[in-house]
């Protein structure tokens, strides 16, 4: 009698992205334009919005999962395959959905909590690095400031860079 060998079937790959900072930074533009360059690949969307006291700076954290067939809007905790944070202290809070396969891109920008001690940069780094080497800090907003007089367009900027660094799965055309 011959040997069957079952083949292993691959479960479709889920891409899992965070897009966090405070009330203003574009968190929302970032979520479009990414739902929409998935939907041009015609793969399967499904996004959520997490917004704190958004309109007076306050967090907003934002949901995307993409791939052939997504059921919940929400990244799990450590599923996480990028990290998008448009600002420093905002880093640390998404670390609940980080692991090591996680990948990190910050703009390198503290917006001081009233009342609260701001942490150094390389204090939120240590506390990073003990979930990932994979981050990479920006001055995106300085740039953008000084190149286009916008600190607002910090984050599509930083999209670009995603793509060309290849953190992002989608054609150019797509983005």
């Amino acid at each position: 009698m011959p040997i069957i060998k079952k083949e292993k079937t691959m479960k479709p790959k889920i891409f899992n992205i965070i897009i966090n900072g405070v009330g203003g930074q574009g968190q929302l533009t970032l979520l479009r334009i990414l739902a929409f360059s998935a939907l041009k690949e015609n793969l399967n969307v499904k996004w959520s919005e997490l917004h704190g006291l958004s309109q007076r700076g306050g967090s907003v954290e934002v949901h995307l999962k993409f791939g052939k067939k997504i059921f919940s809007p929400l990244v799990c905790q450590a599923d996480a395959d990028f990290i998008l944070s448009l600002e420093l202290q905002e880093a640390q809070k998404a670390l609940y959905y980080a692991s090591s396969k996680t990948q990190f891109l910050i703009n390198d920008s503290i917006i001081p909590i009233p009342g609260e001690k701001t942490p150094e940069k390389e204090e939120i780094l240590k506390s990073l690095e003990k979930f990932t080497k994979k981050i990479e800090i920006l001055p995106a907003s300085k740039i953008c400031q000084e190149k286009f007089q916008k600190e607002i367009l910090a984050g599509v900027f930083l999209l670009g860079y995603s793509l060309s660094k290849k953190f992002l799965p989608f054609k150019k055309e797509s983005l």
